[in-house]
Order: structure tokens, then sequence, then C-alpha cells
């Protein structure tokens, strides 16, 4: 497996800052529900896109505020057998709100089939055409980190900044490894300032 690093050979960026996931939000709420939902998912979760495409309405907590993500990276058990983990992820009220309404979650729940259908029925080329398209709206720059991947890396490195503990974080993003997760902890450029500024007070 490769090492997962923040920036490529070339010393570019792999993922967005602070202003670039802003600029991100703003542009995916004027698209439309479906866009603007898959897009929202990505910000809020950090989940990776193959990972969005299987979340289905019974997955939604709406009560208790969380969107269960089945991690896809291959898990074994002690025996060599392959096993489904799936990781709780908390969100915003609002996001909630924002997807009950769009894809109507609450009605869903009450039928064990639409429950069990995806949110999002298009494929990743789909899924990686929209949130290309929501990014170049969004104004960020043709470079590595513009591309979901880049979404995912911002949500670690957000976290990071905001003082989320690398083992809560690891849960959220489903690392296997708490070593991939300390990744974010190696925040450079203005995330490092602003870890920094939490120390000086």
């Amino acid at each position: 497996m490769s090492e997962m690093r923040l920036h490529d050979p070339a010393g570019n960026r792999l993922y967005l800052n602070a202003e670039e996931r802003a600029a991100f939000l703003a542009a995916a709420r004027r698209q439309g529900a479906r866009d603007r939902t898959l897009c929202e998912t990505l910000h809020w979760t950090g989940c990776r896109a193959s990972e969005l495409l299987e979340i289905t309405p019974a997955r939604v907590d709406l009560a208790g505020g969380t969107v269960a993500i089945r991690s896809l990276k291959k898990r074994r058990d002690a025996a060599g057998a392959p096993r489904i983990v799936y990781r709780a992820v908390p969100v915003p009220p609002d996001y909630l709100d924002t997807m009950n309404t769009a894809h109507g979650l609450r009605e869903a729940q009450r039928s064990r089939k639409r429950a069990a259908l995806p949110i999002w029925p298009i494929g990743r080329v789909r899924l990686w055409q929209i949130v290309k398209r929501v990014m170049i709206e969004a104004g960020i720059p043709d470079a590595p980190h513009r591309s979901p991947k880049g979404l995912r890396h911002g949500f670690g490195i957000n976290a990071t900044v905001n003082g989320i503990p690398l083992h809560m974080l690891q849960k959220w993003m489903g690392h296997a490894q708490l070593s991939t997760t300390a990744i974010y902890a190696d925040a450079v450029g203005k995330e490092e300032q602003d870890i920094a500024a939490r120390m000086w007070g």
C-alpha cells in the first residue's frame, strides 16, 4: 500500500484549505438538490467518493445527527475473512434538514426497500464530474487538490486545525491505523499557524 501524503512529489498541495472548503460549500449551495447534497456530504463527512455512492436513507440518522458510512478499504478479521465495518460520522443539523427535504429521507426510511436504495444512483465518473464542476465554479485552481480526494484530505486537515483528537478523526475517516490519520498532524502553512496559535493563546 502506498504511503498517504499531503503533497505530491512536485510539492503541490493535495488538500483544500479552509478558504477553498468555504468557497466549495458556498458553490455547492447554489446547485440543484442532488448535486448540492452530494457535495455537502463529501464536505461534512470526509468520506471517499466510492463510500458516498453506497449511502442509503437507512444510514442517515436524522435524530442522532450522524451518517453511517461503510468503510470500503479492505478489512480482515483474525481468521483473514473480509469484515464489514461501518463508522458513524456526526454532521450538522442544517445539513440533515437539507438532506431530508431534498431526498425525502424520513419517508424513505418507512419502506425497507426504499431505505436500502442508494441516495445518489450514479457512477464514480459522474460524481467526479459534478465535484470538479462545482470546484471550478468555486474558483479552486486547476491543481492536484481539485478533486474529491482533495475534499477528504481537507476534512482531515480542518479537523486537526480545530483540535479534534486523532483517535476520533481516525474513526470518522475510517482509517484502520492511527499512523495513517497522523499525517494530518503534519499540517503546514496557514494550517500549521492556526494549530500553533492555539498554543500561544
